[in-house]
């Protein structure tokens, strides 16, 4: 199984639909490869449905997709018990949540406790309702998006939530040229016609070698200083937990597999960085411009 080829076929095909954004999408499968989950920021209409429609098509995944309102019930994402009186049995009807790509969309128009009832079945992979734990499919992969917080009837995420997701990115405003072949398509692409690129079994085996990636000990030691860095200099407000130094290193590893090698430069872990620590650093922004995570690149040398 060749993953740069099968990387490079998956990116060519949800390019057809999502135009001019192979970065961010790289950054999407990225994140799926190492078994995380992904934030999407950005205004209304920018393609973030689109992607995550596409990611299921092109990976043969079984796809939901949720509205997150300020009426929104945990038991409207994870599924609820009904009494059932010819039994006398409670019956358990799953929630959009068991599906293996869901897509849990303006997740900051929801309440504190729908998001972390959300967050926390992403956390442990498995819900639980009256006493009863059920297991989540493999794979299995939230995608949610929020809108910025300047809007109107948003509860921002906590930063122990923010945490949760692997990578965030934007999609942002297209270039003229991908706009332009967009505006002057008369028969635009199928989400329908796209063929699985990568079976979910190739994926589950992608996931697990992500973690045979070699990584050297200098290669370490540059992380560190990183993350050393980012907690003790007081240009951030916020320093990277270890669960970010661990997302570091996984995602690194994921990008490096995608490339089509076995181990992992600095070139890696410089790429993936913002996606990776920029919500971490900054988490009173949506913007991932705001050039935390590239000042703290240009703060600490390559070992």
């Amino acid at each position: 199984m060749n993953i740069a080829q099968l990387t490079q076929h998956t990116l060519d095909n949800i390019g057809k639909l999502v135009l001019g954004k192979e970065s961010q999408i790289r950054l999407a499968l990225c994140c799926l490869f190492a078994r995380g989950h992904l934030l999407i920021e950005d205004l209304p209409g920018m393609g973030k449905t689109t992607l995550s429609h596409a990611l299921a098509q092109v990976m043969g995944l079984s796809y939901r997709r949720v509205q997150f309102t300020s009426d929104l019930l945990p038991a409207d994402i994870v599924g609820v018990s009904i009494f059932k009186p010819e039994t006398q049995l409670f019956e358990f009807h799953q929630g959009p949540i068991f599906s293996q790509i869901l897509l849990a969309d303006e997740i900051n128009r929801a309440s504190p406790k729908t998001q972390s009832a959300l967050l926390e079945a992403m956390e442990e992979r498995q819900v639980t309702v009256d006493g009863k734990t059920s297991k989540l499919p493999e794979p299995f992969f939230v995608i949610a998006t929020q809108n910025p917080l300047h809007q109107s009837g948003t509860f921002p995420l906590p930063e122990s939530q923010l945490d949760r997701f692997l990578v965030r990115i934007t999609l942002g405003y297209p270039e003229q040229e991908a706009e332009m072949a967009m505006l002057m398509n008369n028969k635009p692409v199928a989400l329908e016609s796209l063929p699985v690129c990568i079976s979910p079994e190739q994926l589950l085996a992608i996931q697990q070698q992500v973690h045979q990636v070699t990584v050297t000990e200098s290669l370490v030691e540059y992380l560190l200083k990183l993350v050393k860095e980012s907690r003790e200099n007081s240009e951030f407000a916020m320093g990277l937990s270890p669960r970010a130094s661990k997302a570091l290193l996984l995602t690194a590893k994921a990008w490096a597999l995608m490339a089509g090698r076995d181990y992992v430069t600095a070139d890696d872990l410089q790429a993936i960085l913002p996606a990776v620590a920029e919500h971490r650093l900054n988490q009173q922004s949506m913007a991932m411009e705001s050039g935390l995570s590239q000042r703290l690149l240009s703060l600490v040398e390559p070992l």
